[in-house]
């Protein structure tokens, strides 16, 4: 079982370069789906080291940055249509 958690993490933000700042994280931690979301498989550890950096970027005045929490059972779930469902990315060491 991993210890991992789908998150969806949506983002509306006015600004060009802070957007461009936010997307470079995000790009960091998961995959890009839509215009302003990506899935991203995190530990609690990686959650907070996100948080961490998008609060060195955001305008809380202007920005707003979504995250939406997936549970393991909502996630077999997940309908798509068009492309392959969310999956967590795996690296092997050999």
């Amino acid at each position: 079982m991993s210890d991992t958690t789908l998150f969806l993490i949506a983002y509306d933000i006015p600004n060009d370069r802070r957007r461009t700042r936010v997307h470079k994280i995000l790009s960091g931690f998961g995959q890009w789906t839509q215009y302003s979301i990506f899935e991203c498989f995190l530990t609690d550890k990686e959650l907070v080291a996100l948080h961490g950096r998008l609060d060195k970027v955001l305008n809380p005045t202007q920005d707003n940055v979504r995250f939406y929490h997936v549970c393991h059972a909502c996630q077999s779930k997940t309908e798509t249509i068009g492309s392959s469902p969310p999956a967590e990315d795996r690296l092997y060491l050999i």
